[in-house]
């Protein structure tokens, strides 16, 4: 696997955490775009574009698992708050079990790899 194979597989693997590594951002509470942002890089390494950031979190609010709100922050224009509704609660939750059985066992499979 050449580096460029493997940054395109990195970038697979990365999208497919940005669905649970959002809601899981949302748990403690609300959100505005540019914070969620901040938090995804920041807790968890995932630099995500505006681009798709904002599509996923319509879908998100589509499905139920959250809700938004227009809110004037007096510094000029309003922001859009995200928070998690108990549908999506609990769709983190599952989605977070989910999480920890794939990568334990993974990880399983890992482990010869690391002995010298």
């Amino acid at each position: 696997m050449n580096s460029d194979t493997t940054g395109k597989w990195e970038v697979q693997l990365r999208k497919g955490c940005v669905e649970l590594a959002t809601l899981a951002s949302l748990w403690p509470g609300r959100l505005y775009g540019l914070e969620l942002l901040r938090r995804l890089e920041y807790c968890s390494g995932l630099v995500v574009s505006e681009g798709t950031i904002y599509p996923l979190l319509g879908r998100l609010e589509r499905g139920g698992l959250i809700e938004a709100e227009w809110v004037e922050t007096g510094l000029g224009h309003p922001r859009k708050y995200y928070t998690l509704t108990a549908a999506g609660s609990r769709r983190t939750l599952e989605m977070s079990r989910l999480w920890s059985s794939f990568t334990k066992n993974f990880d399983q499979l890992l482990l010869p790899l690391r002995k010298p």
